[in-house]
């Protein structure tokens, strides 16, 4: 019975997000608060991005509650901790707000990000441990060093897919529910306490998500904006590291319990990276990608993932739903490994990333196949060419786009 609470607090998370949610929307609306649109951007009539505001109130609110239930007493026995955590969310919502108002320039925000992300580590949320029998890997300087680069990347991560109506709200809801499931499972096993801090905090936010996302699922009524999108990416980042610095990971190898493997023992590592695997991937390519051209790895472009799936022939809707997918099967299989052996949890991986492959290029056969039939009328015929013209010279596309917009603002 003692999963009732997280549900109180998820449910409570939940409403209050998406009854300020609705205000923030409407106040918006009336007022005309919200920014106009970008060249690079997807939607095509303006949309208030306060919705962070709405995310974060929801989660304190949630929090205020947990002070008020006994079972969850033992994780405000470390105040510190909660807040550090609750000062570094207000300071990210804050400095996601007034981008989302005035447009900040990247290094103002990323200065904003790097002093959260140091409060947090100051206040003992940091990166001092190894799953692997409690190893000490890191002192104290560098175990700070590593927490603010990892807060900040996964905060930027999270920011740099917030393109599609509802894909950041989705993919953390998959990506928080499958790893509350797993620090649950921790609990279980009595590797954890049944409340702490890393569940308490990915229970609120998997209700924040819940909450926002009918507002902004498409066609979005209200965006999260930076507010949102950073300050998701906070909570999971500060999540990963309270769980993996706690967890004993000899558990996961004796056979009384789990499969004979080594592989379990790295769960602690894998996981949050898998629940991270596009938002991390789309990071990594959007920085490669700038960097190689003699850009900024801030300066926004119109190549992200996202938009390379509506540029392949994706709907708004089809796109977000792929990208659920790949959350979805990266999570749960790596989760997997600890119910199941080594070589079905890998062989379920492979299996679901083929199908997934399969779906996501399936536009370019069919408009390959266009391309044949509009070739084969004939160059003479004017529909012809036109055809032609649609349906050909799909891998220039984001080469013409840079053509056509040089000089791009920041994200």
């Amino acid at each position: 019975m003692r999963i009732v609470f997280y549900v109180l607090v998820t449910g409570i998370s939940a409403v209050v997000t998406f009854g300020l949610a609705i205000v923030i929307w409407k106040l918006s609306t009336k007022y005309r608060l919200y920014p106009k649109i970008r060249e690079r951007d997807v939607h095509t009539r303006p949309t208030p991005r306060l919705g962070g505001v709405a995310m974060f109130l929801g989660m304190v609110v949630a929090f205020l509650v947990a002070t008020q239930l006994s079972n969850f007493s033992i994780v405000f026995t470390e105040p510190g901790k909660v807040l550090g955590l609750g000062g570094a969310a207000l300071i990210i919502v804050l400095i996601g707000v007034a981008d989302d108002i005035w447009d900040l320039d990247w290094l103002t925000k990323l200065a904003g990000q790097v002093i959260a992300a140091g409060l947090l580590a100051w206040q003992g949320i940091q990166v001092s441990t190894l799953p692997l029998a409690g190893q000490v890997i890191v002192s104290p300087y560098v175990s700070l060093i590593i927490t603010v680069f990892a807060i900040v990347l996964v905060m930027n991560a999270i920011n740099f897919i917030d393109g599609l109506d509802g894909l950041v709200a989705g993919v953390a809801l998959i990506a928080n529910g499958v790893f509350f499931v797993y620090i649950y499972l921790l609990q279980l096993q009595a590797q954890t306490e049944y409340f702490n801090l890393a569940s308490l905090t990915t229970a609120v936010l998997i209700g924040a998500c819940v909450g926002f996302l009918p507002l902004n699922f498409h066609p979005a009524r209200l965006f999260m904006g930076d507010a949102g999108a950073l300050l998701t990416g906070l909570l999971m980042a500060a999540s990963a590291i309270l769980v993996t610095g706690q967890v004993n990971s000899d558990f996961a190898t004796r056979p009384d319990q789990f499969t004979a493997s080594l592989v379990p023992g790295f769960i602690p590592i894998l996981l949050p990276f898998a629940v991270l695997v596009v938002p991390l991937l789309d990071f990594g390519l959007a920085v490669t990608r700038r960097l190689r051209a003699g850009k900024s790895p801030f300066t926004a472009d119109r190549k992200h993932l996202h938009h390379r799936l509506l540029d392949m022939g994706h709907s708004h809707l089809h796109a977000v739903l792929i990208f659920y997918g790949w959350t979805l099967v990266v999570s749960l299989g790596c989760l997997a490994y600890m119910f199941m052996p080594w070589y079905m949890a890998t062989l379920l991986i492979v299996a679901g990333l083929v199908i997934l492959t399969i779906i996501t290029l399936s536009p370019l056969s069919k408009r390959k196949a266009l391309e044949s039939v509009a070739q084969s009328t004939g160059i003479d015929d004017p529909d012809a060419t036109a055809d032609v013209a649609r349906y050909d010279g799909l891998d220039a596309a984001s080469e013409e786009d840079d053509l056509a917009h040089p000089t791009e603002v920041t994200k």
